[in-house]
C-alpha cells in the first residue's frame, strides 16, 4: 500500500485536539481540572460504598465497580494527552500505543457488560423485590463483575493482538489524541481482512447484545411500574441515573464503532471521543450521587470525616 516507505513504524504521531500552541495550553488546564475531578469523584464514591454499611448491596457494588472502571478508562488516555499538549513532539511509541489501545478497549468493553448487569439488577429489584436479596446476593454480583472483566479482557486482547500484528510501513500520523482502531487500520500496509472479521463478530457480541439486554430489562421495568398505584416515582428514581449513563455511554460508543469505516471523520470523532473517555467518567459519580440520598449522605459523611 505504501511502497514509498517500507521501514517499520516504531512510533505514532498523535495530532491531538488542536495545533495552536495557545489553545493547547488552555486545553491542558481544562482537561487537567476535568481529570482531577474525575479521579476525586470516583475515588470518593468507591470509598463511600466500602465504608458505609447501608451501601453494601448489589446496586452499590456495581456502582463502585463502575467508578473503578471510569478511573482506569480515563487514565488510559488523558495523562498522555496532557503530556502531548505541552510537548513539541506529540508522539507515542509503538508499544505504548498498543498498551493504551488494549487498556482503553478492555475498559470500554467491560463497561458495556457491566451496564447490562446493572440493568438486570434494577429489573430484579423492581419486578421481583421479594426475591431480590436471594437472586442478587454479593456472590452473584461479584460473579457478574468478574464475567464483565473476563469477557472484556479476552475480547480486547484478541483485537489488540491481531491489530498490532499488522505491518505499519508509514505514514505514522494519527488524527486523534489516542490510538483508535479505525485510524490504526488506515495506517496499515498489510491485509486487514482478519481484523475486519473479528470486528464484525465482536461488535454485536460486546455492544449490541448487552444493549438488547438493557432494553429488555427496562421494557419489563416500565411494564411493572405502570401496574403500581403508589411509589412509581420512587421506583423510577432508582433507574434514572443508570439510564442517563447508558444513553451517554452507548450513544457515543455506537456512534464510534457501529458505523461503516468510510463514515469515520477526524474532527467529529475526536469530539465524541472526548465525551465518552473524558466527560462521561467525570459525570457518572455526579449523576448517581445527585439522584441518590444514601450516596449523598455517605459522601457527605466521608468528606466531613
Amino acid at each position: 500500500m505504501y511502497a514509498q516507505n517500507q521501514s517499520a513504524v516504531t512510533e505514532f504521531i498523535l495530532l491531538g485536539l488542536s495545533s495552536d500552541p495557545l489553545v493547547q495550553v488552555l486545553l491542558f488546564h481544562i482537561f487537567l481540572v476535568v481529570y482531577m475531578t474525575t479521579l476525586t469523584g470516583n475515588f470518593l464514591l468507591i470509598v463511600a460504598v466500602r465504608t458505609d454499611k447501608r451501601l453494601h448491596t448489589s446496586m452499590y457494588i456495581f456502582l463502585s465497580s463502575l467508578s473503578f472502571l471510569d478511573i482506569c478508562y480515563t487514565s488510559s488516555t488523558v495523562p498522555k494527552m496532557l503530556v502531548n499538549f505541552l510537548s513539541p513532539k506529540k508522539s507515542i511509541s509503538f508499544t505504548g500505543c498498543a498498551v493504551q489501545f488494549c487498556v482503553s478497549l478492555i475498559m470500554g468493553q467491560t463497561e458495556c457488560l457491566l451496564l447490562a448487569f446493572m440493568a438486570y439488577d434494577r429489573y430484579v429489584a423492581i419486578c421481583i423485590p421479594l426475591r431480590y436479596n436471594t437472586i442478587m446476593n454479593r456472590m452473584v454480583s461479584f460473579c457478574m463483575i468478574g464475567i464483565s472483566w473476563l469477557t472484556g479482557c479476552i475480547a480486547s486482547s484478541i483485537v489488540t493482538f491481531f491489530t498490532f500484528s499488522l505491518k505499519f510501513c508509514g505514514p505514522n500520523t494519527i488524527n486523534h489524541f489516542f490510538c483508535q482502531l479505525p485510524l490504526l487500520l488506515r495506517l496499515s500496509c498489510s491485509d486487514i481482512s482478519v481484523i475486519n472479521i473479528i470486528k464484525l463478530v465482536s461488535i454485536p457480541f460486546v455492544l449490541f447484545i448487552p444493549l438488547s439486554l438493557i432494553l429488555i430489562s427496562y421494557i419489563r421495568i416500565i411494564a411493572a411500574v405502570l401496574t403500581i398505584r403508589l411509589g412509581k416515582s420512587k421506583a423510577f428514581s432508582t433507574c434514572i441515573p443508570h439510564l442517563v449513563v447508558v444513553v451517554f455511554f452507548y450513544g457515543s460508543a455506537m456512534f464510534m464503532y457501529g458505523r461503516p469505516e468510510h463514515l469515520v471523520t477526524g474532527d467529529t470523532d475526536k469530539r465524541v471521543s472526548v465525551f465518552y473517555t473524558v466527560i462521561t467518567p467525570m459525570l457518572n459519580p455526579l449523576i448517581y450521587s445527585l439522584r441518590n440520598k444514601d450516596v449523598k449522605g455517605a459522601m457527605r459523611k466521608l468528606i466531613r470525616a
